[in-house]
């Protein structure tokens, strides 16, 4: 039973830092507080109980053993090839640095052939994965080489980058807060922890939707002027606009009929906003891939 208790230990404690995240609303707040009061009466425990402590934080053991025979490669390397690998992570690194991302892939690729047990190149492999918007693969990347080396933080970072960029905001949360465990000094984990917390509160209120635009260029981007002439053609819209200039000249009395609430405006930007996504969802796609290449630090980052 000791074993249960120190599993359930570590569940609890788990579930206290969660709550204790400004990035859940007050009602999921409440749900982990209920959560774990139920543990600690079923199994009659408590965070006061500082024996049953595992040596490890609950993520870092799942992490440990829910990857290692997966990942972890059992050969050992040659030395030649030990330095081949090195050889070809330098060029890997070059081609990074000239935008030949392809190559950079293809240069880690082949040196992690030679020397599976190398976290650098997997994490370095990342990094041009994500380059490439190929984020599921950057990902396991970084999986793979924290499971080779758990303490490296730069592969908690570089995770962190990939996960916002699926919108996977609270595990990148996550992996910027273990980043900056190992790493408590780095402006860019602490920038980028502060940009997916905010994302993450975004998608949780009521009127979040996960994007935010560059207005200026929104406006002078030519597909979304073409929209926005054609919305303006919508008789609907026409009667809206006509009830706020009402407003502006004659005062609240004279929108009887028109904008007469708030309500009324975020109902009309909903609906200008379903209208672009059903006419033109390209637009929208290339709104998001702006807003993500726009809104993280870690672009101009050093590579092992």
């Amino acid at each position: 039973m000791s074993s249960v208790k120190r599993l359930v230990y570590a569940v609890i404690h788990f579930l206290r830092e969660q709550s204790q995240m400004d990035t859940f609303t007050p009602d999921e707040q409440e749900s982990l507080e209920v959560a774990i009061q139920c543990l600690e009466t079923v199994f009659k425990i408590s965070l006061e109980d500082t024996h049953l402590a595992p040596p490890q934080h609950l993520i870092e053991m799942f992490t440990n053993c829910f990857h290692k025979n997966d990942m972890l490669p059992l050969s050992d390397s040659l030395p030649e090839d030990v330095e081949k690998a090195d050889q070809l992570k330098d060029e890997g690194n070059n081609h990074m640095k000239e935008e030949n991302y392809g190559a950079a892939v293809d240069c880690y690729t082949r040196a992690i052939k030679l020397d599976p047990n190398n976290a650098v190149y997997y994490c370095n492999r990342a990094a041009a994965q994500s380059k490439l918007n190929n984020y599921s693969e950057a990902i396991k990347d970084c999986e793979r080489a924290i499971a080779i080396d758990p303490k490296y933080s730069k592969a908690y970072g570089r995770m962190g980058l990939a996960l916002t960029s699926v919108n996977k905001y609270e595990e990148a949360v996550t992996s910027y807060q273990k980043a900056l465990d190992l790493d408590p000094e780095n402006d860019s984990y602490k920038s980028n922890l502060k940009i997916a917390e905010q994302k993450l509160r975004d998608m949780s209120s009521p009127t979040g939707t996960g994007l935010s635009f560059d207005m200026a260029s929104l406006i002078n981007n030519p597909a979304f002027i073409s929209m926005a002439a054609s919305l303006m053609q919508n008789p609907q819209v026409q009667q809206l606009m006509s009830g706020m200039m009402s407003n502006a000249i004659g005062g609240p009395a004279a929108g009887v009929g028109g904008l007469s609430d708030l309500s009324s405006l975020i109902h009309a930007g909903q609906q200008f906003a379903q209208q672009i996504q059903q006419q033109n969802p390209e637009l929208i796609e290339q709104l998001r891939n702006h807003v993500r290449s726009r809104s993280f630090s870690g672009s101009t980052e050093e590579h092992s």
